[in-house]
């Protein structure tokens, strides 16, 4: 199933949504202003927070973790992989510690989540035309859609910041 994510297109600060195959509403991304440290929830339609995407405060290295807002129990922890030959890798470690790798060109919006070589979802803009549109197409059927945007939007996030914080 694919989902089409229109990145802060005429969002006001951090809010947007992000639509099914049928250009219906299936996840709000709502950005939290005003927080010391990054916050996000990802809703659904009807309002309901499924996780929150928050920015570590004290971590060696830049980390986001996720949390399935109705138990409030963290789901992951998203790092970038320091010592890889890829310049953008990321490894989200999930609670029961089984590691996911995304890697590609991820400010591109072209980039791939993978758990042991098998293909999870595709994030990618060349199917659309306009600048701030990309896809995250979930390729197995079983796995957690949300869970995926959720760490689609938190390495793009956290590569946006790195890039920022690089720019002199």
């Amino acid at each position: 199933m694919k989902y089409l994510v229109r990145d802060k297109v005429l969002a006001i600060g951090d809010d947007y949504w992000i639509e099914d195959e049928g250009g219906r509403p299936a996840f709000l991304v709502d950005g939290k202003a005003l927080r010391v440290r990054d916050t996000l929830e990802l809703k659904d339609p009807e309002g309901r927070i499924l996780i929150t995407l928050r920015e570590k405060v004290f971590s060696f290295r830049d980390a986001m973790t996720l949390e399935r807002e109705r138990d409030g129990r963290q789901l992951a922890v998203i790092r970038k992989k320091r010592f890889s030959l890829l310049r953008n890798h990321y490894r989200v470690t999930l609670l029961e510690g089984t590691e996911v790798d995304v890697s590609g060109r991820i400010l591109d919006r072209e980039f791939k989540v993978e758990y042991e070589g098998e293909l999870l979802a595709l994030v990618s803009r060349q199917w659309y035309r306009l600048r701030e549109t990309y896809a995250v197409d979930v390729i197995r059927e079983d796995a957690d859609a949300a869970l995926l945007i959720a760490v689609a939007v938190c390495v793009i996030r956290m590569a946006e910041k790195e890039r920022e914080d690089d720019t002199p």
